[in-house]
């Protein structure tokens, strides 16, 4: 009983620690990247420091894994837009750079005209926990999940730009491959004087950086250990999440018998 009362003890301590990580590692990624994690102060995710993904590459690593992005916008009006978008990640200087691309006679393109604000939400696996599996059920079911979502102006590419860009989205996703007829340089020219028009591209540089990595953190050992277990027999998605959740296991119980 002792044993269990102090790894408890401890248990609340690291949820104390992460707390205070949190403010030592929003300090060293403003140092690095010269903006803050948390700068505008009128926008959260969902707040909890436990939560929170401190480490830089870490965040970094998540957003080049999941490049997919949600990006949206709205016009002054108020009416929203929103697509979804292959992203590249840049880091220049120690400043943060996205760019993509979107079509040209959409309400996107016309909207990121009149207000260049945007935000891009980038989204990993996710899955469904229920509070059976807690060693208290007596609670509310939840859902775990890892999401970044990154802030900034969209500031619209010049036609050489894009060119570059292009060069670096094609042969990224085609594996560094130059001879594949996908990569840009081997598209005919019939087809790029046709789409290149149609298309516009973009760089955000980020101003506010969010993120929430929830990974059942708040639960004691034996919820945790089952909640891993029950999402690896469901396999898919749940089977990702209980990986990320078996890489956190260390950290929050050190002095685990699991």
């Amino acid at each position: 009983m002792e044993i269990l009362f102090s790894q408890e003890w401890h248990r609340i301590a690291q949820i104390g620690k992460f707390a205070k990580l949190s403010q030592i590692n929003h300090n060293a990624w403003r140092s690095v990247s010269g903006h803050s994690l948390n700068d505008n102060k009128q926008y959260h995710m969902y707040n909890f420091s436990y939560f929170k993904e401190k480490d830089k590459e870490t965040l970094l690593n998540f957003i080049e894994d999941n490049p997919f992005a949600f990006l949206t916008g709205s016009f002054l009006s108020g009416k929203q837009v929103a697509t979804q978008i292959p992203v590249l990640l840049e880091e220049r200087s120690g400043e943060l750079f996205l760019q993509g691309h979107i079509m040209r006679n959409t309400d996107h393109y016309n909207a990121f005209i009149e207000n260049p604000k945007g935000l891009l939400v980038f989204t990993g696996p996710s899955s469904y926990v229920s509070a059976s599996w807690y060693s208290d059920p007596h609670i509310g079911s939840t859902w775990n999940y890892m999401s970044v979502h990154i802030a900034g102006n969209v500031n619209l590419m010049t036609e050489e730009e894009l060119i570059g860009f292009m060069r670096k989205l094609t042969l990224k996703f085609e594996k560094g491959n130059t001879r594949s007829l996908t990569f840009y340089d081997n598209l005919p020219d019939g087809f790029l004087k046709k789409m290149m028009p149609a298309i516009v591209g973009f760089e955000i540089k980020a101003s506010n950086i969010e993120n929430v990595f929830k990974l059942s953190q708040n639960r004691d050992e034996k919820s945790y250990m089952n909640i891993i277990s029950k999402l690896e027999e469901l396999g898919g998605q749940s089977a990702l999440v209980a990986a990320e959740m078996r890489k956190r296991k260390s950290e929050l119980f050190p002095f685990g018998t699991g």
